[in-house]
C-alpha cells in the first residue's frame, strides 16, 4: 500500500474529504484505493474484500459523489436513486450510518429499512422524496408489492455480502427486485471471496465488471493467532468460562450453531460470573441493538451469537472471538474469525472442538490451507459429570447489566428473552 496516498488523490470532493477528516481517517484501505476510482468513473464492479477492511466506504464515498454530481430528477416521492441491498438488519443499519456520516454535508435524504420493526416510519419516509435507500431484501419486496417504493428511477445498486446472501437463500428475493429496476444502471457487488456463485451472479446482473480483489480465496487475515482446544461437548461450557476468566478476556464474542444454544450458552456463563448477551433472528430488533450497544460499552464482556445475527457487526479492535461449535460450512470460519483482527489490530480466534466436530476442522484447515495449532488449557479442571447435567440456580440480576442472560424467558425476568 502507498503510503503516500490520500482520499484527496482519489478524487473525491471536498465536502466528502472532510466528512472523511472529521472521522479520523486519513489514508484510503487497499479496497478504498482499488474500488473508488472505478464506481467515480461509472463502470460495474466486483469486488472481493473480508470484513474490516473498509469496504462500506469504498462504495459508500463515491456513490454519494455520484448523486451529487447530477441534481435529484423530479418525480414521485419515494423513488430512490440509489439501492444498496445487504442481508442482515445489522449490516443495514451499519451501512446506513456510513451513508449519515459520510452524507453528513451533503444535501442527500436516505433511508433504511428491515424486518422486525415497526412498518409505518418506512411508510413515512417513502412518502418523501429520496435519494439512497438502504434495505434488506424481504422488506423492500414487502414494500414494492404494498407500492409504497418506486424502483424504476435506480442508477446505481449495490449487493453487499453477496456471498452470505446466497448462503441465505436470498437469491429468489434478489431477482424479483432486479426486475423492478431499470437495466440501464451502475451495479456493484461486492462479497468475501469470488466463489464460483458469485461469479455466475455478477455474470446475471453485472455488466462488463471491473474486478477489485484484496481478499485472496479463502484466506484468514493474517494477524489472527489461530488456536484449537480439543474437548469434549459437555465441557464446553465449562471450559469457555475457565478461558474468559483465567485469560482475562474482557471483550469475547462467542459463536454458536443455534438460536437455542445461543441462549443457553449466555444463560450458562451469566450464572457462573461472566456478563453475557445473545443476539440471534428470534431477537427483536430493539434488543440485538441494545445487547450490542452494552457489549461495545463494556457493560456486557461477551457476546453469544449465531452466524447470521453477527453478520455486519462492526466492532472496533474486537480481540477475541471463539467458535464454541465449528460452522457447518468452512469458509463461515474465515467470516468468524474475522470479526478480530481488524484495521490493523492483532486479534485471536479460539476454537473448541468435540470429536464429531473432527471432520469439520479438517475441511476448515484445507480450506484455509493450514493446520490451526492445538492449545491445552492451563488450570483448568473438567467438571464432575453430577455438576455437568445439573445446572447452577441462576444468580440475582443486577440493574446494571439489566438482566441480558438470554434463557430467563420462562420467569419473564429478561426483557430481552423470547422477544420475537
Amino acid at each position: 500500500m502507498d503510503e503516500s496516498l490520500t482520499f484527496a488523490s482519489l478524487g473525491l470532493t471536498p465536502s466528502l474529504l472532510q466528512a472523511v477528516a472529521e472521522t479520523g481517517y486519513t489514508q484510503p484501505t487497499a479496497i478504498q484505493a482499488k474500488a473508488i476510482p472505478k464506481v467515480l468513473a461509472g463502470r460495474d464492479l466486483l469486488g472481493a474484500a473480508q470484513t474490516g477492511t473498509g469496504k462500506t466506504a469504498a462504495f459508500t464515498l463515491p456513490i454519494l459523489q455520484r448523486l451529487m454530481a447530477e441534481p435529484r430528477p423530479t418525480g414521485r416521492p419515494g423513488r430512490p436513486r440509489c439501492l444498496i441491498l445487504a442481508p442482515t438488519r445489522e449490516l443495514s443499519a451499519q451501512i446506513h450510518e456510513s451513508v449519515l456520516t459520510y452524507g453528513k454535508h451533503l444535501p442527500l435524504r436516505s433511508v433504511v429499512v428491515f424486518g422486525g420493526v415497526n412498518i409505518n416510519p418506512q411508510f413515512a419516509a417513502f412518502r418523501k422524496p429520496l435519494d439512497i435507500v438502504v434495505a434488506t431484501p424481504g422488506r423492500l419486496l414487502d414494500h414494492a408489492g404494498q407500492r409504497t417504493v418506486d424502483l424504476s428511477g435506480v442508477e446505481i445498486l449495490v449487493l453487499d455480502e453477496a456471498d452470505r446472501m446466497l448462503d441465505m437463500g436470498f437469491i429468489r428475493d434478489i431477482k424479483r427486485l432486479l426486475v423492478l429496476l431499470p437495466k440501464a444502471r451502475q451495479s456493484l457487488l461486492f462479497s468475501a471471496t469470488f466463489s464460483g456463485p458469485i461469479r455466475a451472479l455478477a455474470r446475471e446482473f453485472l455488466r462488463d465488471p471491473e474486478s477489485v480483489d484484496v481478499a485472496p480465496r479463502n484466506t484468514t487475515v493474517q494477524r489472527i493467532e489461530q488456536s484449537v482446544y480439543m474437548t469434549e461437548q459437555p465441557v464446553k461450557r465449562a471450559l469457555l468460562a475457565h478461558l474468559i476468566k483465567d485469560n482475562g478476556w474482557g471483550q469475547c464474542l462467542v459463536f454458536t450453531r443455534t438460536k437455542h444454544g445461543a441462549n443457553r450458552l449466555a444463560e450458562y456463563l451469566d450464572n457462573h460470573g461472566i456478563s453475557a448477551a445473545a443476539i440471534h433472528g428470534n431477537k427483536s430488533q430493539a434488543a440485538r441493538t441494545r445487547a450490542l450497544a452494552h457489549f461495545k460499552s463494556g457493560e456486557v464482556s461477551t457476546l453469544v451469537a449465531t452466524d447470521i445475527a453477527a453478520r455486519g457487526l462492526d466492532i472496533e479492535e474486537l480481540p477475541q472471538v471463539v467458535n464454541f461449535e465449528l460452522p457447518n460450512v468452512p469458509e463461515d470460519y474465515v467470516h468468524r474469525i474475522g470479526r478480530t483482527g481488524r484495521a490493523g489490530s492483532s486479534g485471536q480466534a479460539v476454537s473448541l472442538v468435540d470429536a464429531g466436530e473432527a471432520k469439520l476442522l479438517s475441511d476448515i484447515e484445507r480450506v484455509i490451507k493450514q493446520r490451526i495449532p492445538r492449545s491445552t488449557p492451563e488450570r483448568f479442571t473438567p467438571p464432575a459429570r453430577a455438576e455437568i447435567e445439573a445446572p447452577r440456580p441462576p444468580r440475582p440480576m443486577s440493574r446494571a447489566r439489566g438482566g441480558y442472560a438470554q434463557g430467563r424467558g420462562a420467569g419473564g425476568r429478561s426483557p430481552n428473552a423470547r422477544s420475537r
